[in-house]
């Protein structure tokens, strides 16, 4: 099957490549990958929408620790959902020490959403995840492994110690992640820790019990050059796998330009020459690699393979296809916009609590609009962008640039940090149908990122069509 996984599909965003949209890709041979970030309150609130198809139901029902599946549908299960009018009930904010009520539901949900991705066939099934959202990973991971994720994905910083991550989880041991801190000046020792024997102990408390041996899924590095790569290649605690070689044409966050930050008339970031990946360098580590960042042709495929590359990931062409998980309304607009030449993409360079470069659609009614982004209230409920700062107390908090500017400063951060800054979790969220309403019945605005090849989604389009399928996407590319 790897000789001929040529397209790998993005894990893009909150719930945008859901378990729905992998499965598609992955049973038509091709790698389908599930986001894994924010996948608890993705899952919790999916589960408050009712469960209507009962898809997760089933996931569930096949999480082999029972006691702890059980807790969980009941924490969150809203039989006939909660309606339209009502507020979804709040998940723990991640931390460096994981409640056990988050715990569960991390692992469960990550379970839940490869598990429903794999099943019924029998192609490969990966999950994306960032560095920089640290402390669910280790949880995320191990539910991932439990459903026997194939790959697992990651960029927004360097991965270098996952590997060996996936290796000590692999043979059921303990696992520590250092958690980078922000402002200091020495290094702090603050790690999130996990123990599948803990873990299952929490369903299980009778006894001592055996954590499970499970498949180490390889590792694919989203990279932007080929330094990265061959640091990954060379000091990583663990096996690299390959690369996945992303452009600053591809949605989400992109890397920084190198050097000092220069702005174009538009006020998004420059990139030149030094930005070049160096995919001879890369080609000339050994592993296999794949392009992205505008590859969504057939043209474009063989250019990558005559490269060198193994193939090419595609995100912004599955973000507005059938499976996807961003709402509908929000697909139709996207896709009449860019049919009638008028779909724009902005590189931000302040969106982003991470300080990352985040491209961001201008559409109607998001937070893209200056007068939706002033009029929200700023806060942060959800908490999977926030930084690990130590306090005077020498333990450690968070904070995050998108919340009331008073906290923020209060934390020791700077008010300057804060401007332009958005709340990413709840708009990403409000993109795929799950945003906050609050008590006064004011929905969160979403935000909708992609590509810049989101000009030419129409390409995907059969004849009188207004809308097309993960299929459409992969038999333009294969077969042109």
């Amino acid at each position: 099957m790897e000789s001929i996984m040529r397209i790998i599909q993005g894990g893009m965003g909150v719930g945008v490549s859901n378990w729905e949209l992998a499965k598609s890709v992955s049973s038509s041979g091709q790698l389908g990958v599930v986001s894994g970030t924010g996948i608890a309150a993705v899952v919790a609130r999916r589960l408050q929408t009712g469960d209507p198809e009962g898809h997760y139901q089933r996931a569930f029902q096949a999480f082999p620790y029972r006691t702890i599946a059980q807790r969980v549908w009941d924490r969150y299960f809203v039989a006939g959902g909660i309606g339209s009018a009502k507020s979804f009930k709040s998940t723990p904010l991640p931390a460096i020490g994981f409640s056990h009520a988050l715990t569960e539901l991390t692992v469960l949900a990550a379970f839940s959403e490869v598990f429903l991705a794999k099943e019924g066939h029998s192609g490969a099934v990966g999950i994306n995840l960032l560095e920089k959202v640290q402390t669910p990973t280790l949880t995320t991971l191990f539910g991932a492994m439990l459903a026997g994720v194939d790959y697992v994905l990651m960029g927004a910083g360097i991965p270098r110690f996952i590997p060996g991550v996936l290796d000590a989880l692999a043979r059921g041991e303990c696992v520590e992640l250092k958690i980078d801190v922000e402002d200091s000046d020495i290094p702090e020792n603050f790690v999130s820790q996990f123990s599948p024997e803990e873990f299952i102990a929490m369903d299980t408390p009778v006894g001592r019990v055996s954590a499970p041996q499970l498949k180490r899924p390889k590792f694919f590095a989203i990279i932007s050059s080929a330094t990265l790569a061959m640091t990954l290649a060379r000091k990583s605690n663990g096996r690299v796998d390959g690369f996945i070689v992303e452009t600053s044409m591809a949605g989400g966050h992109n890397a920084p330009p190198r050097g000092p930050l220069q702005l174009s008339q538009r006020g998004e970031p420059i990139y030149g020459p030094r930005d070049d990946a160096g995919l001879q360098k890369i080609a000339a580590i050994g592993l296999p690699f794949y392009l992205a960042g505008g590859f969504g042709t057939h043209q474009q495929l063989h250019w990558a393979l005559a490269q060198g590359a193994a193939g090419i990931q595609v995100g912004t062409a599955f973000a507005f296809c059938r499976e996807s998980g961003i709402r509908e309304d929000i697909k139709q607009q996207v896709i009449a916009m860019a049919s009638s030449g008028r779909a724009t993409v902005f590189t931000d360079p302040q969106a982003s609590p991470t300080g990352f470069p985040f491209k961001v659609v201008a559409l109607p009614n998001t937070i893209s609009e200056p007068d939706i982004y002033a009029q929200r209230e700023r806060k942060c409920d959800l908490g999977y962008l926030r930084k690990v700062y130590k306090r005077p107390d020498g333990i450690p908090g968070y904070r995050c640039a998108a919340e009331p500017v008073s906290d923020y400063v209060a934390k020791g951060g700077s008010a300057e940090t804060t401007t332009g800054r958005k709340c990413l979790c709840n708009a990403l969220f409000a993109t795929i149908g799950l945003g906050q309403t609050d008590p006064q019945g004011v929905e969160e605005p979403a935000i909708v990122t992609a590509g810049d090849d989101v000009l030419n989604i129409s390409r995907y389009l059969q004849a009188g069509q207004a809308a097309y399928t993960a299929a459409d996407v992969l038999s333009t590319i294969l077969n042109g």
